[in-house]
């Protein structure tokens, strides 16, 4: 199991950063193509990404979505003694849910179940919790508990125990979620772990960031706390909140070899560590001005071809930030290389983890802002 570690500054010890390491695991879409299911699977669970992000949900209920691509998780444990899981660490959503013993769908028999009757420190909520997918739902119940995350101890946490899961999630790499957004997404008022972080002073600055690595199955991390130099090159944009409820910023257009295709006149966008591609409304005609073409949906491109491929730039806050063909183009000769570029529908664009791997990613409750530097 990964370990967490701290890292404190010679000055103080109160200038700690907690790491936890993350794994960039098999993705349920590659799990699937290895077992030579994906075309089955596809369209009986449709990728539903605008789910998520539905405001008629956002009240009561905790939108989430069919991410096949999903591929960067961590371990926490909840409990006395501890139980580890491993979750998705999602900046799009804000409860922390994990699968409880009391789960007997078919998507909890492969993964860890939470047993509250092995905590000495759990205590039941007494509310039930529903989270709905773009196909299918996640019941349970809420309880509370300490939980560690990276080092620090949580205390008194409200968690989600899954008692029925869609069955999409079997293919799943992560137990579980632990949202990173705003408290007002929360469902049933709960407070975020990372509200909670602050409130018992167990962070230095009120911000947590990102590190996704490109290729290598370890090397992500996330942050707690401040920032890790040792992740990002050259200096940091900093870019105001335009909507304090996702991590939501304003994008001012969409370029590829000095042509707007795609946002002209400026439109919304959420840095969101819980999707894995880029989705927006034109994201087509990035897809066509690429060179891809379409496959039954997917965009795909020669494989040989991805150095020749134009760079995609996305100019936010007056800045440029450029994603190379080898940044936005995933697969393999196997199974063909296709883009990271997801047509959705509404207006809102998604910057998921295609981006944030290029883009060293900094979420500062403190300031309402998201900080973005070159990933090293």
């Amino acid at each position: 199991m990964q370990r967490a570690f701290v890292l404190c500054a010679v000055v103080a010890l109160s200038e700690c950063l907690f790491h936890l390491p993350l794994e960039k695991g098999m993705t349920a879409r590659e799990n699937l193509e290895e077992q030579g299911l994906w075309e089955e699977y596809r369209p009986k669970y449709p990728y539903n990404p605008m789910a998520k992000f539905d405001d008629r949900l956002a009240v009561g209920i905790e939108s989430m979505t069919n991410d096949a691509d999903l591929a960067y998780s961590g371990i926490i444990s909840i409990g006395t003694p501890p139980q580890t899981f491993r979750v998705i660490f999602d900046t799009g959503s804000s409860n922390l849910w994990i699968p409880s013993i009391y789960c007997s769908s078919i998507a909890c028999i492969n993964h860890n179940k939470f047993n509250p009757g092995n905590s000495s420190t759990f205590r039941n909520n007494g509310h039930a919790l529903s989270i709905q997918y773009g196909t299918g739902s996640m019941t349970g119940f809420l309880g509370y508990d300490t939980v560690t995350v990276g080092g620090l101890a949580v205390k008194n946490q409200i968690i989600g125990l899954s008692q029925t899961e869609a069955d999409f999630l079997q293919y799943m790499h992560a137990d579980g979620i632990l949202g990173l957004a705003y408290p007002r997404l929360a469902e049933s008022n709960a407070t975020p772990i990372f509200d909670n972080m602050i409130s018992e002073n167990l962070v230095n600055q009120d911000m947590f960031s990102f590190y996704l690595s490109s290729d290598s199955q370890q090397g992500s991390v996330l942050t707690f706390g401040g920032v890790d130099p040792n992740h990002y090159s050259g200096s940091i944009s900093w870019i105001p909140l335009s909507h304090e409820l996702y991590w939501q910023i304003t994008v001012d257009s969409v370029t590829v070899n000095g042509e707007v295709v795609a946002c002209n006149g400026g439109c919304q966008a959420i840095v969101d560590t819980g999707t894995s591609l880029i989705i927006g409304p034109q994201c087509n005609n990035i897809n066509n001005k690429v060179g891809a073409t379409n496959n039954s949906g997917d965009y795909m491109v020669n494989c040989n071809s991805i150095a020749q491929l134009p760079d995609v730039t996305f100019h936010i806050n007056g800045e440029t930030f450029t994603i190379p063909g080898s940044g936005y183009v995933r697969g393999s000769e196997a199974n063909g290389c296709h883009t990271g570029f997801v047509n959705g529908g509404g207006n809102l664009w998604i910057l998921g983890d295609v981006f944030i791997r290029q883009y060293y990613a900094i979420f500062s409750r403190a300031q309402n802002m998201v900080g973005l530097a070159k990933a090293r």
